[in-house]
């Protein structure tokens, strides 16, 4: 079975196949086979939509049963029994633990279906068109997501985006020097800047696809305190790096803030497309069908997701696992910053996600394709792809972690060598 059909039929737009050019077969845990037997680690994750693994026997039996009881399948925005259940776990497993009161809001099945609810609804309660961003930041391809996303690679001038927007410096951007949070701050209080007051300042805590750019506890903090003094909306889009991903369920946890509204897709279906925005109560403020679609709420990722947070989030063991395989995960980032440090710029992460900064991007192509041809599947991140990303699922072994980090460390002689022998 060959990749042909994809290359004669399917659109050039297709990016993934190319980076992993094979015929994936099964899959199980933290590991994928291909149709010809060859065996994978996974430190992918689907791009953080598989947190919980492939194939978890938690999610699929409670999944099977649902299906073969004749469960609803699809019902818009009508009451079911999944939602209704799905309702009940997040609430009493996420947010009343963390003393967080919102309200839930389901949208279309992908992330940037949350980010363009959030927006609109951002500029419906302030009555301001304009939306502050990051630089770095990636919320998404649709045209309200892609006018707050900065890489230019997915720009083009005929979109029309980006339009009522404004893009900032991200902590840390111009160096660990420059206090970027104080020139947010100069701007918009000043009269004279030229940058008119945002309905809504749109971040994400760790920017996954920008590089593993992690801001800082307090920044994030200074941040919510702009927020609160100008009356802007503060807008977390925990899409790729909540569901666990930090070790808390939340991202911004870790900062001891609540934002005004939150973005949640990829795990939250827990392997099922589900996107949902959770909106603080007094921000409700839609009238009915006014932001609609015809896939809001999927019933089977209701009950997958219900599976997935009775059983790891009741309590707090599986994030107390979660941040001690950070630790371990860590520990062989820095080892590799350290043996490589001729070719590496920065190593950089938290929790279940770190980036390794490489001086050019033609070294983590090379990495990424040797690791993989080795048996990993890893992937780039960063605005020139110059960033190797760890994003393997939070129930991976250890034992896992350290084949992968070991077929990852011999990708990396092996493509400095090749590229010497080439120069």
């Amino acid at each position: 079975m060959s990749l042909a059909i994809f290359d004669q039929y399917e659109s050039e737009v297709r990016g993934y196949v190319r980076a992993f050019p094979t015929m994936f077969e099964k899959s199980k845990g933290a590991e994928i086979w291909g149709v010809d037997g060859k065996r994978y680690v996974d430190f992918f994750a689907g791009a953080g939509a598989l947190n919980y693994g492939h194939n978890n026997s938690v999610i699929n039996d409670a999944v099977i049963k649902y299906i073969q009881s004749d469960g609803i399948g699809h019902a818009l925005d009508m009451g079911t029994v999944a939602k209704h259940d799905f309702i009940e776990a997040f609430v009493n497993n996420i947010l009343k633990p963390r003393n967080l009161d919102y309200k839930l809001q389901f949208v279309g099945p992908t992330g940037t279906n949350a980010i363009e609810s959030a927006l609109k609804l951002a500029r419906k309660i302030k009555k301001r068109k304009q939306v502050m961003s990051f630089t770095n930041g990636f919320h998404g391809m649709s045209m309200g997501s892609l006018s707050i996303t900065g890489n230019s690679y997915y720009h083009d001038d005929n979109y029309g985006v980006p339009a009522y927007t404004t893009q900032v410096p991200f902590h840390n951007y111009l160096g660990d020097q420059v206090n970027t949070v104080a020139y947010l701050r100069k701007i918009l209080e000043d009269a004279s800047s030229g940058t008119d007051l945002p309905a809504a300042i749109v971040l994400e805590t760790i920017q996954a696809e920008g590089g593993i750019n992690v801001a800082g506890e307090e920044w994030l903090r200074e941040v919510r305190k702009i927020c609160d003094d100008f009356d802007i909306l503060m807008i977390v889009d925990d899409i790729q790096t909540g569901n666990g991903r930090t070790g808390d369920f939340f991202s911004f946890e870790r900062a001891g803030i609540e934002p005004d509204i939150v973005t949640l897709s990829k795990s939250i279906g827990a392997g099922h497309p589900m996107s949902m925005v959770l909106i603080k109560p007094e921000l409700d403020q839609w009238s009915p069908g006014q932001h609609s679609g015809t896939f809001r709420g999927n019933n089977l990722a209701f009950v997958a997701s219900t599976a997935a947070l009775n059983h790891y989030w009741s309590d707090t063991k599986f994030s107390d696992e979660i941040k001690q395989k950070a630790i371990l995960v860590e520990s062989k980032m820095r080892y590799l910053a350290g043996k490589y440090a001729e070719y590496v710029v920065d190593v950089r992460g938290c929790g279940m996600i770190w980036g390794l900064e490489f001086k050019s991007p033609d070294i983590t192509s090379k990495v990424c394709s040797i690791a993989f041809d080795n048996g990993l599947v890893i992937e780039t991140a960063g605005s020139e792809d110059q960033v190797v990303k760890f994003l393997g699922p939070l129930i991976i072994s250890n034992e896992l972690i350290e084949e992968g980090f070991s077929i990852l460390d011999e990708a990396i002689t092996e493509a400095l060598s090749d590229m010497e022998v080439t120069a």
